[in-house]
C-alpha cells in the first residue's frame, strides 16, 4: 500500500503556536521600550567620531573606513537581483515589503557611511545612520511578514521606515539642542537582534534560515565589538582598524541574511511544498 502526502514548509499560520508564545514577543517589544525609557537619555560617546583609519588612497581620506562600505553595496544588488523575481511567490510575498526596505537601506548605507568617513562629524552622520535604521526597519517587517504568509506588510513597511527616519530625526534634535538622545535609533538595532530569533522559533521557520540569520546576528555583535575596539584593534594589527573590520563583519552578516533568503528558491530552504511517498 503506497500513501502520499504533502509536506508544507511554510510558516506563520501553517504551523500552530502555543497561544503564551505568540504574544511573548510584545511582552518583550514593550519590556524593551519600559527599560530604554526608565534608562534616560543614550548619547553618542563624545569622541565617537575620532577614527583610528588615517590611511589614504587616491586622495581619499580615512580610505579604508570608507572603501570597506562597498561591500554593503553589492550584497543589495545581489539580494535584490534574488529575489526581486520572486517577490510574488507564495514564500517571499508576505516578507517582500520589508526585504526591499532592507535592500534599499543596505544599498544606501554604502553610500551614506562612505560619505560620513570622508569626513566624520555629526553633521555627516546622519547619512550614516539613517540608511542603517531603514535596513534594520526592513528586517523586522520582512522576517514579521514570514510568520504570516497571507499578510500584506506594505503598510508596516511604511509605518517603520517612518519611525526609523524619525529615530534619526530625533537624534539630530537633541544633539542641536546639546542632549543628543539615541534611544529610537538604537531601538531598532536592538529589536532585531530578538524577535527575529524569537519568531523564526515560534512560527518554525525552516532550519536553514534559523541558521542563516543566527550566523548574520552573531556576526553583528562581534561587528559592533570590533567597532568599539577600533584603536586597539587598529594598535595590534596594524594594518587594518576596528572600524574598518566592523564594516567588513556586517557586510558578511548582511550576505548571511541574504544567502538564507535565496536559499528559500534552490530547493534548500524548506518553504516549499513538496511530496513525500511512504510504502507499506
Amino acid at each position: 500500500m503506497q500513501t502520499t502526502f504533502r509536506m508544507d514548509g511554510l510558516t506563520g499560520a501553517e504551523r500552530p503556536a502555543k497561544p503564551w508564545m505568540k504574544v511573548a514577543p510584545t511582552i518583550i517589544t514593550i519590556g524593551i521600550i519600559a527599560a530604554f525609557a526608565v534608562h534616560g537619555r543614550i548619547a553618542q560617546p563624545a569622541n565617537y567620531n575620532d577614527f583610528a583609519d588615517h590611511s589614504a588612497v587616491f586622495g581619499i581620506p580615512h580610505a579604508a573606513d570608507v572603501l570597506s562600505n562597498a561591500g554593503f553595496a553589492l550584497v543589495a544588488i545581489w539580494g535584490w537581483l534574488a529575489l526581486h523575481p520572486h517577490r510574488t511567490d507564495d514564500q517571499l510575498r508576505a516578507g517582500w515589503p520589508g526585504y526591499r526596505l532592507f535592500l534599499l537601506g543596505l544599498f544606501l548605507t554604502a553610500f551614506g557611511s562612505a560619505f560620513f568617513h570622508l569626513a566624520p562629524g555629526n553633521g555627516r552622520l546622519t547619512w550614516d545612520m539613517l540608511p542603517i535604521a531603514l535596513a534594520g526597519a526592513g528586517l523586522l517587517v520582512g522576517v514579521r511578514g514570514d510568520t504570516r504568509p497571507r499578510s500584506k506588510t506594505n503598510i508596516e513597511a511604511i509605518v517603520l521606515a517612518l519611525f526609523a527616519t524619525a529615530s534619526v530625526a530625533w537624534w539630530v534634535y537633541t544633539d542641536r539642542h546639546g542632549a543628543g538622545d539615541l534611544r529610537p535609533y538604537l531601538l531598532l538595532q536592538v529589536l532585531p537582534l530578538i524577535l527575529i530569533p524569537l519568531w523564526q522559533s515560534i512560527y518554525r521557520a525552516p532550519r536553514t534560515e534559523r541558521v542563516a540569520f543566527a550566523a548574520a546576528m552573531a556576526l553583528y555583535v562581534v561587528a559592533k565589538i570590533a567597532e568599539v575596539l577600533d584603536h586597539q584593534i587598529a594598535n595590534t594589527l596594524q594594518f587594518v582598524s576596528g572600524h574598518t573590520l566592523k564594516h567588513l563583519i556586517a557586510t558578511a552578516a548582511t550576505a548571511a541574511i541574504v544567502w538564507g533568503l535565496t536559499r528559500r528558491f534552490s530547493g534548500g530552504g524548506g518553504r516549499t511544498a513538496g511530496t513525500c511517498t511512504i510504502s507499506e
